[in-house]
């Protein structure tokens, strides 16, 4: 499969590596230092420096197709340049305002939301004044089916009452976390897929409680982080609903499409890096005379990872060709697929990586064994393998189906 791009896609392709070689890629240090000498929950100072000199370069808000608001390309357009900003996914995607979960929040407002819904908060997280959070997976049950989440949304009058506890919420450990889209009961005894509901709850809400940050593999991600959050009694006005009551299963299906794009591309651009760190490593060690390059196991390591990446880069282009030309639903099949595929293959290439830069490669000098802890969540966010595997088997069973 071969997808000719615009020569603005093209364009923007250039323009976003070069800002990449010029302001990310030098300040890496400086992000991290930063983020160990300050307040890791206040926002970095280099990263707010870097968004200024972003958005003057029209390099801002890119993952919008629609043109209104965003650069107005197609997934397949957009996906190369996720997959630069994933080779420093530390901070780089933020730098661009095209970080989760705020760009499925957005796409969500955009999509979904009222006139008033979206001056409201799809303006400022448009602007970077704000952030944002997804609030759905629940401590309490398997929120692999997300049919089980058992938090309320009861309708009082003009408000509806929000009780229930939520982990895992990213981005509400950010001070600029001003709005979170929650997921949960409208009505128990409807249709299955008709349960649940989307709200739009502000963080200053009275009856929100973050009761804990939650590390991953020991990192805390600051100022991100990821939230356990109680919501006791928390009221919003009627007006906050998203699309309608019952509605909260087509607003997920509709805001996790190009989000899974977005999270492979950058996986891909992360193993990139990595493999290329590998190269650059091995032709530098020696050990039993002879550099690690002339290894006959390296050799085979950097083979298996190039074959490994380009294959995962052109599954992941396939999915976002078939969301543009047949929809969504259409490439359902090919969006579960990727979601295995491509965690799995950066996991295996990163996993290389650190295995050839030695006792280094598990230490924070290389940002290997961030990313290996980052790519591992993937293969449980928006959903865990066996969940996309199940919708795989079913799709290929349904072919044969006599």
């Amino acid at each position: 499969m071969i997808v000719e791009v615009s020569a603005r896609a093209k364009e923007l392709q250039q323009r976003v590596a070069a800002f990449m070689n010029e302001h990310i890629y030098p300040n890496e240090p400086a992000f991290h230092r930063q983020k160990a000498d300050g307040d890791r929950w206040q926002p970095v100072p280099i990263v707010e420096e870097l968004k200024l000199k972003a958005r003057a370069a029209g390099l801002w808000n890119l993952f919008l197709p629609d043109s209104e608001y965003g650069a107005g390309l197609t997934n397949v357009e957009y996906a190369p340049l996720c997959e630069i900003m994933g080779r420093s996914a530390d901070f780089a995607p933020e730098v661009f305002n095209c970080s989760a979960p705020d760009t499925g929040n957005m796409e969500v407002l955009v999509r979904y939301g009222t006139v008033e819904q979206r001056k409201r908060w799809l303006d400022p997280l448009l602007a970077g004044e704000i952030r944002s959070c997804f609030a759905m997976t629940e401590p309490d049950v398997a929120s692999s089916d997300a049919t089980n989440i058992q938090s309320r949304i009861v309708r009082d009058g003009d408000d509806y009452v929000i009780t229930g506890r939520k982990w895992w919420i990213s981005g509400a450990g950010d001070p600029r976390c001003r709005i979170a889209i929650f997921m949960g009961k409208t009505d128990p005894a409807a249709p299955r897929h008709a349960q649940q509901s989307m709200v739009l709850v502000p963080m200053n809400t009275q009856g929100i409680t973050i009761r804990r940050m939650l590390p991953v593999f020991g990192y805390d991600d600051a100022p991100h982080g990821h939230a356990e959050i109680v919501f006791d009694n928390v009221r919003v006005p009627v007006s906050n609903m998203l699309l309608g009551e019952g509605r909260g299963f087509e607003i997920a299906q509709g805001r996790l499409g190009p989000g899974r794009i977005h999270h492979c591309m950058r996986l891909v651009g992360s193993a990139e890096r990595a493999l290329e760190a590998m190269c650059r490593r091995v032709s530098r060690r020696v050990a039993f005379g002879k550099t690690l390059s002339e290894q006959g196991s390296i050799r085979t390591d950097i083979a298996e990872s190039r074959m490994e990446i380009e294959q995962a880069r052109l599954l992941t282009l396939k999915a976002a060709h078939l969301m543009d030309t047949v929809g969504n639903k259409a490439a359902r099949g090919e969006i579960a697929m990727i979601k295995v595929v491509v965690p799995r293959m950066a996991l295996r290439v990163i996993d290389r990586a650190i295995q050839a830069h030695g006792a280094a490669g598990v230490s924070g000098d290389f940002g290997l064994a961030s990313a290996w802890a980052h790519a591992r969540t993937i293969r449980l966010a928006d959903g865990p393998d066996e969940v996309h595997r199940e919708a795989i088997a079913k799709l290929e069973l349904a072919k044969h189906h006599e």
